[in-house]
């Protein structure tokens, strides 16, 4: 399920952009406890976020060379897989910030809305 959706200019660094993401998830979601992040979020900004927020930053590291599945980071990658799939999402269409995050939200709302009542295969007609 998708808790919160913060799109921001490409030139901006996801540890920069992330202030604007948590700020806007303490107000909505007021029972969060533990974020998880990756190795930018060490030192100061993740101090900053326990700090402010009141959240404790698990930071998830890599498990020796090469390609090694992460169980938790594998549920986003396969989010944003399952996102750029949606034709609007394929490609960055869309002039205005806002106008993405909507259609990020749609796109979830369509993916939850199909695993809720999935399309009759043509076999079981």
């Amino acid at each position: 399920m998708l808790l919160f959706v913060f799109v921001h200019a490409a030139n901006i660094h996801d540890s920069q952009g992330a202030v604007g993401v948590l700020m806007g998830m303490k107000d909505q979601q007021p029972r969060l406890l533990t974020v998880m992040a990756d190795q930018g979020y060490q030192g100061p900004l993740g101090e900053a976020i326990e700090r402010v927020c009141g959240w404790k930053v698990q930071i998830v590291e890599k498990q020796g060379k090469g390609f090694v599945v992460q169980r938790q980071r594998w549920v986003v990658e396969r989010t944003f897989g399952w996102l750029g799939r949606c034709r609007r999402l394929s490609k960055d269409y869309e002039q205005w910030p806002e106008t993405h995050e909507a259609m990020v939200y749609v796109s979830m709302i369509r993916l939850m809305l199909k695993r809720l009542h999935p399309p009759k295969s043509e076999a079981t007609l």
